[in-house]
């Protein structure tokens, strides 16, 4: 009666691999995911996860590994809008917004130009989950590590500027050092999972595990456990739809995980009621 849910992946070696690429792509993104949705950079991170594209083409242009194409996309898109709110005194979300349209504008451009980027182009939009090799998963094992190991130095500054910018300096925290490195911290991300789920869809994969994380808990670690635990089985669920109904890897999982966003968003509204109206009685009381 089980074999469905298990038979799958301990008959298909592809679809074993692809269930350890895509774990390791949720609990990254569920690392850098938790500060995204706790610090409002949803917007920066769909920037980031468009803007790479035009270095990816360019590395299959050239014939180098598009993971170094993407990861000069995403220097190139941090550095434009660090310039732009510097020097030209726009606000970042415009500076974001000009960057973000420019780069997919050149990603079109450039994959228009050639016959070959057909198969190319919907790798580098969807990924090609079920074609993990054995690299991919050592590549996805070093971001990992870089990813947490950023997440655990700067766990501190990185709460306090979740909460508010002056926390963190009268702390004695570089705001804008740790913004940078919270950006890189993402950009990671989306490097490392782009070609296994895509461009467009990473982003789904940052941000929905996050947020039903944000549902059900108050402390940023239980909300990473939690969001790391939703994609995992967001994961899981979407490799088996896919199999079971022959439909895009990627997409199921990060479709799988925005329904358990919304299930989770319905269950919890008693509860969210609730604390609203408790709200007021809190506060007399403590007055």
């Amino acid at each position: 009666m089980l074999n469905p849910l298990w038979e799958p992946f301990s008959r298909n070696e592809f679809l074993r691999n692809a269930l350890l690429a895509s774990a390791l792509v949720a609990v990254i993104c569920a690392i850098a995911g938790t500060y995204v949705v706790l610090r409002g950079l949803s917007f920066v991170g769909d920037a980031l996860a468009h803007g790479v594209i035009p270095g990816i083409a360019i590395a299959l242009l050239l014939g180098v590994p598009g993971v170094v194409g993407a990861a000069l996309g995403a220097l190139v898109m941090m550095g434009g809008v660090s310039v732009i709110t510097s020097r030209v005194r726009l606000s970042s979300d415009t500076a974001i917004g000009l960057l973000f349209v420019g780069m997919l504008s050149l990603g079109v451009i450039i994959t228009s130009r050639s016959t070959s980027f057909v198969g190319d182009i919907t790798r580098i939009l969807f990924g090609e989950l079920l074609g993990v090799r054995s690299v991919d998963l050592a590549w996805q094992f070093a971001v990992f590590i870089i990813v947490g190991v950023i997440a655990v130095v700067a766990h501190r500054p990185f709460v306090l500027m979740s909460l508010d910018d002056g926390l963190a300096r009268t702390s004695g925290f570089s705001v804008r050092f740790f913004h940078t490195l919270m950006l890189i911290m993402v950009a990671m991300a989306v490097v490392g999972s782009f070609q296994l789920v895509g461009t467009l869809l990473v982003l789904g994969l940052l941000i929905a595990p996050a947020a039903t994380g944000a549902l059900l808990t108050r402390r940023v670690s239980t909300m990473m456990l939690s969001a790391a635990g939703f994609g995992l089985l967001s994961s899981y669920l979407g490799l088996l739809t896919s199999y079971h109904f022959d439909v895009a890897a990627g997409a199921s999982i990060v479709f799988t995980a925005v329904y358990l966003f919304v299930v989770v968003a319905i269950l919890t509204i008693p509860r969210r009621i609730r604390g609203h109206h408790e709200l007021p009685h809190q506060h007399e009381h403590s007055h």
